[in-house]
């Protein structure tokens, strides 16, 4: 089985319905109305209705255990699959909103990790991510509690959430802050909304990543930019085309990768879209063409991206024939 590294993929989102459910019935949480559809899923039909969707669905993991629990239940699918290693953005906003603190979040969260590489090989790390329509105050106390309150296994900075809502400038204390102490960042860009989203991150932010980015593809020097820069696109196939941004045969991972970008792929928010790190690179293989060459140069992007200490990079290089 092809080795998978997956560096985009919400914890929250992570959670199935019926984890949801288990989740609402150890916590006595009545869930609303609408939150499923008749077949069992998730039910949302836009960008707007699956956010609220997914904020309702996260009032469900409220303590230390839940946590535990999604990540160890989201490791086992992905080591399934054959995935070493994963990046897990968490959101301690989500965690505050059930009256959780930082440091719980996380450590629930960090028992799911070390539970998971002990039971499977697989290893995670942790990205903690701002939402961005909740504003940048917000974002500012997120960073301010990461750097605080570090933790050995959350290794950088991101921030996701509504790309319309505010601007990116907004959001240079908090990033700041967090590149300041050291650590990595990463931002949602060039999804929902066009290439000025992803050129408006690399002028002001110190990133290192762009979550999707695929919008670049409509602005070739863009595309040149951030090919020239260095700066990994986290591609998540599968939620563009549930989303209604592409379909199959319009994506544009492949005018990317020909432009020289350096891409990684992500499952994003998989029971939500209907995808998962196995189909994420089954679909880059055999849809989109990349054939066992294109694969083995996307891990090798994904594994020169990953925010993981170098001691770390080096046990799961020993995973890869490059």
């Amino acid at each position: 089985m092809t080795p998978k590294i997956d560096l985009h993929c919400h914890f929250e989102g992570t959670a199935t319905p019926s984890l949801i459910r288990r989740l609402a019935r150890r916590n006595d949480i009545n869930l609303p109305d609408g939150l499923f559809n008749d077949h069992g899923g998730f039910a949302w039909t836009n960008f707007i209705e699956f956010l609220n969707v997914y904020d309702l669905a996260s009032t469900c993991i409220r303590t230390r255990l839940d946590y535990r629990d999604v990540m160890y239940d989201y490791l086992k699918s992905c080591a399934a699959e054959g995935a070493v290693y994963v990046e897990i953005f968490s959101s301690p906003d989500h965690a505050a909103a059930t009256g959780m603190s930082y440091t719980d979040h996380v450590e629930g969260m960090a028992q799911g990790i070390d539970d998971a590489e002990r039971d499977f090989g697989i290893i995670a790390r942790i990205i903690v991510t701002c939402v961005r329509h909740l504003g940048p105050k917000c974002a500012l106390d997120v960073a301010n509690a990461m750097v605080s309150d570090p933790h050995v296994y959350v290794v950088g900075f991101g921030m996701g959430g509504d790309e319309n809502q505010f601007e990116v400038a907004d959001f240079l204390p908090a990033f700041e802050r967090v590149s300041n102490s050291g650590l990595p960042t990463t931002i949602h860009a060039g999804e929902v909304n066009g290439p000025h989203s992803v050129a408006s991150a690399l002028d002001i932010l110190p990133v290192s990543r762009i979550g999707h980015g695929v919008r670049a593809a409509e602005d070739l020097k863009l595309l040149e930019r951030i090919a020239k820069t260095g700066q990994t696109l986290e591609i998540c196939t599968g939620s563009n085309l549930a989303l209604g941004l592409y379909d199959l045969d319009s994506h544009p991972i492949n005018t990317i990768l020909q432009a020289g970008c350096r891409v990684a792929l992500g499952s994003d928010d998989p029971p939500y879209f209907g995808t998962s790190i196995g189909a994420e690179y089954d679909r880059a293989q055999n849809h989109f063409g990349l054939g066992s060459h294109g694969i083995a140069r996307i891990n090798q992007h994904a594994l020169a991206a990953a925010f993981c200490d170098e001691a770390t990079r080096q046990k799961l290089r020993s995973r890869f024939a490059f």
